[in-house]
Order: C-alpha cells, then sequence, then structure tokens
C-alpha cells in the first residue's frame, strides 16, 4: 500500500444557481492576460448541452484520455510514434471554432463618432485580430437552453439513449436542465501529464495538484488534446499551455481557491483525499461497470491505523493526516457515497466529484391545469424529466446504478427532514425511505448539515501547506534547475 495524499473538491449540483460568479472570480485573477482571452479555468455549462469548448465530451472526435488496448493503458491522443507528426498536424486539437473568437467593443466610438441623428454604438470587435466581427459564439452560448435543438439535443451523453426516448426529451412537459460547473480535475492519471514530451507538466507529490511549468513548456500542445475535459489551454500569445492551478498561491497561505471562495450557493467543498498509489494502474483498466466501486476502492480510510502507518512511512506531516480525518470530501465519495467522478470511462481518475441533482419530476397541461404524473409530494426517481440513463452516462461510466443510489439517498434525507421540521410524512415513512435508501438517520442528519448549514471551514478545509515535501526542495538545486526550472520571476515569452 503506497499511501499518498491529495486535495479533491466535490460540487453540489442540486445547490447550483448558474450564476457564474465562479466563472468571473476566476477569469478576473488568472486569465485576463493576453492570449488568455478565451481560457474559461472555470466554466458553467447547462445539461443538456454540448458544453465548452463544443461537444468536449466526445473523444471520438477529441481523442482524449485513456484507452485499454491488450491488457495495456495508452493514450489516445498520442504515442512515441506520433508526437513528431502531431507537432506539425493534430487533428485531435479543438480549433478557435469550438471555443469562441474573443472580443471587446470599441468603446471610443460612444465618445468620438461624429455628430448624426443616429446614437452611436460600440461595434464588437476580435481580440485577436483587432477587426470587426459578427459573434457568434461565447463561453456559455447554451446557457439555459435546455430545449434547444442545436445544444441540447446534440448532448453526446444522448447518443446511447433510443430516438423514441430524445425525442420525448423535446416534449414541453419534459424540457429541462441544470448546471455543471467545471474546473481542472487533478486527476490521480492525468492524461495530460502522460501527454508532455517537454515534461513541463507535473503533479506535485505534497497535494496532488497538477501544474504547468511554464519554462520547460515548448507549446507542442499534446496536453490539449490529451485532456479528455479539455482544461488545458495554449496561449496564442506566449506560445504555452496553461490550465487551471486549483489557486494553489491561495491555498498555501490558508485560503480558498477564488471560485470556491465566490461560490454563491455554497456548492463547493474541498478537503483532503488519502489513496493507494500503487493500486492507479490496476484501477485505471478496470472495465466500465466496475469503474466506479473500483475507484472508491482506492480512497483509503483516514481514521485507519494501518493507513496512518502507511502514510506516515511515506513522509505525510500530521497535519496533513488530521486534514484528512476533517474531510467533507471523504464523507461524500467513501461514506455516503452520493458523490460521483465525471466520465469515469476516460480512465484519467479525476478528483474532482459531483453530487447529482434531484431534477424536477414529469408534468404536463392538461384543460388549463399542470398535473404531474406522481401526485406525492415526493417523485419516484425514475420519473425525473430527465432519464437515468443520460445521468449514467455523465457520472456512471453510462451506467446507472451509481447515480441512482445516490439520489434515492438524497431523496431519503429530504423526506427525513421534512418528516421532522414539517410533519407532513410520517416519522415510520420517512425511516421506511431511509432504510430503502441504505441510510439511517444519523447518517441523514450528517449529510443535511453538510448540504444546508455547514460554514466555509466546514465545506473547505485547507491542509497546511508543506512545501519542504516538494521536489524542488529535496532535489539538487543544480539538477533540478536544469530540468525544471528554478527561481525564475519574468513573465514567459515565445521560444526556447
Amino acid at each position: 500500500m503506497d499511501v499518498r495524499a491529495q486535495i479533491s473538491m466535490v460540487f453540489h449540483l442540486d445547490k447550483c444557481i448558474g450564476c457564474h460568479t465562479c466563472s468571473i472570480a476566476c477569469k478576473n485573477i488568472w486569465t485576463d492576460r493576453k492570449g488568455s482571452e478565451y481560457m474559461w479555468w472555470n466554466n458553467v455549462e447547462t445539461k443538456p448541452g454540448t458544453g465548452y469548448p463544443t461537444r468536449w465530451e466526445s473523444q471520438q472526435e477529441y481523442k482524449g484520455g485513456w484507452e485499454v488496448v491488450d491488457g495495456k493503458l495508452r493514450l489516445k491522443s498520442t504515442s512515441k510514434a506520433q508526437i513528431i507528426f502531431n507537432i506539425f498536424h493534430n487533428p485531435s486539437l479543438p480549433s478557435m471554432d469550438d471555443y469562441y473568437e474573443p472580443w471587446s467593443y470599441r468603446y471610443a466610438d460612444l465618445f468620438n463618432a461624429p455628430e448624426s441623428d443616429d446614437q452611436p454604438t460600440a461595434r464588437p470587435i476580435s481580440m485577436v485580430t483587432g477587426d470587426p466581427i459578427d459573434i457568434k459564439a461565447g463561453p456559455n452560448w447554451d446557457d439555459d437552453l435546455g430545449g434547444s435543438q442545436i445544444y441540447a439535443a446534440n448532448d453526446p451523453n444522448l447518443e446511447s439513449l433510443s430516438p423514441e426516448v430524445r425525442a420525448q426529451l423535446q416534449a414541453i412537459e419534459r424540457l429541462v436542465f441544470f448546471y455543471f460547473p467545471r474546473i481542472c480535475n487533478h486527476c490521480l492519471n492525468p492524461a495530460c501529464v502522460a501527454s508532455c514530451p517537454s515534461g513541463a507538466l507535473y503533479k506535485r507529490g505534497e497535494d496532488g495538484v497538477v501544474l504547468i511549468d511554464q519554462k520547460v513548456c515548448r507549446g507542442w500542445r499534446s496536453c490539449v488534446a490529451a485532456c479528455p475535459y479539455k482544461k488545458s489551454y495554449f496561449n496564442w500569445s506566449t506560445g504555452k499551455s496553461e490550465k487551471c492551478i486549483l489557486c494553489f498561491p491561495r491555498l498555501e497561505t490558508g485560503q480558498a481557491p477564488a471560485c470556491f471562495h465566490s461560490c454563491v450557493g455554497r456548492i463547493r467543498y474541498l478537503g483532503v483525499m488519502l489513496y493507494d498509489a500503487s493500486r492507479i494502474e490496476e484501477v485505471a483498466k478496470t472495465p466500465n461497470e466496475g469503474l466506479a466501486d473500483a475507484f472508491r476502492g482506492i480512497v483509503l480510510d483516514p481514521h485507519d491505523p494501518a493507513v496512518i502507518a502507511g502514510a506516515r512511512a511515506n513522509g505525510i506531516a500530521e497535519s496533513m493526516l488530521e486534514s484528512a480525518q476533517a474531510s467533507p470530501i471523504y464523507q461524500f465519495v467513501k461514506v455516503w457515497k452520493i458523490a460521483l467522478a465525471p466520465h469515469l470511462e476516460f480512465r484519467t481518475l479525476p478528483m474532482l466529484f459531483y453530487v447529482p441533482p434531484l431534477l424536477p419530476v414529469m408534468s404536463q397541461l392538461k384543460d388549463g391545469n399542470v398535473t404531474t404524473v406522481n401526485q406525492n409530494f415526493f417523485h419516484d426517481i425514475e420519473q425525473a424529466r430527465i432519464p437515468m440513463q443520460f445521468l449514467g452516462n455523465l457520472f456512471g461510466a453510462g451506467h446507472v446504478g451509481k447515480v441512482t443510489y445516490a439520489l434515492r439517498k438524497q431523496m431519503a434525507v429530504r423526506m427525513w427532514r421534512r418528516a421532522v421540521t414539517v410533519g407532513d410524512i410520517t416519522r415510520d415513512v420517512a425511516e421506511r425511505a431511509l432504510r430503502e435508501a441504505d441510510c439511517s438517520p444519523d447518517e441523514a442528519e450528517a449529510i443535511y448539515r453538510m448540504s444546508s448549514l455547514a460554514n466555509i471551514n466546514e465545506r473547505i478545509v485547507i491542509p497546511p501547506s508543506h512545501r519542504e515535501e516538494a521536489i524542488e526542495m529535496m532535489a539538487d538545486p543544480l539538477v533540478h534547475k536544469q530540468s525544471v526550472g528554478f527561481g525564475f520571476i519574468e513573465r514567459p515569452e515565445r521560444g526556447t
């Protein structure tokens, strides 16, 4: 058992209000520079929808992540034989059309336009070329378009659904959407790190944050193609790749990442999880139907004496162990089992988990009245407006069992709290619902408190920074600076 520590995240989708405050906070801090105008390290998508960049989930187009071939893991996007040719032509890279051409407005025209009978207008201009453009797309262009034939109907997660089910989703009574915020997952088996021929991408040993050394990056863009979540970007001004850094300068000073700190809906949780690094390859090779269980199995109990001993043997500090024991992520993922990783079939083993949303019950307009398929206050999970297979494709590697389990437990917690606070549901009915959802009253209270009442220090448990454990501190400085840079403070520029 090779015990290591990893900063992990949970996003509670049942609480996301789609305000994009997280995206703007990240944008203002990290990507307001030349060449990064189109970068959204944090973005909020509408599901069903094509996302950003367009149809990023379709690996038939982008060939991101890993695949198992003849019992071995290999990257879909590149290999030692392909890497040289991909420099000159990489068909799997997203194009500007897949993102959008960033624009601003010529505000000077509002003040400097000649006198006229018409109101002056600030025309949109490209932030790449400086020429006037006709705006056709943006980072959240499909925002709230739950029934759109252009965006919602082309969600890759709908492809495995039958034509009849997909047609039903266009009926008025089934129109539905939910918000899906995304940042870099800081995966345990990151394809971006494995694909980089320069060795610029690396995973920090002390906390698992995946970073790009701007001095070593040569702009090969292999990471952009290899990342199945398309969270690595190319800066066209500096010629370097960039990605979400989980606000590690803030974490190292005890502050929450900007998107976490600014979240209006308080949907974001952060903490340390301990995992068995010796099983990463074994888990990544697991068939799709067993991926969720295998991935949960790699997460270790921070209270287990054997795990604690293994962590100490690997040099993990006591303060890191204490943070892992207080982590809300371990509770959501391993204890309560209501948080699921997105698209495990990509086999990067993402460390960002989602609590799936309890979508509304189906309804229809009949004789001027709105009626539902279930007249009870709480509906059956299978009667939600969006098919369970859609959520299974998104969070269950194509299987609905784990998603159904999570939703049933959330529904049971709601029924329990309704019985406790309102009284329109009897205790006997609520307790039966808890038993059927594999939940106890104490666990229901714990889930309720963490989901609804927890303060920021309970939701975001930041471990003390142990930079003395980093490779920069352990390697010989004269050798280390030749490989990944040492003590630079100047801005990255094009060239080698």
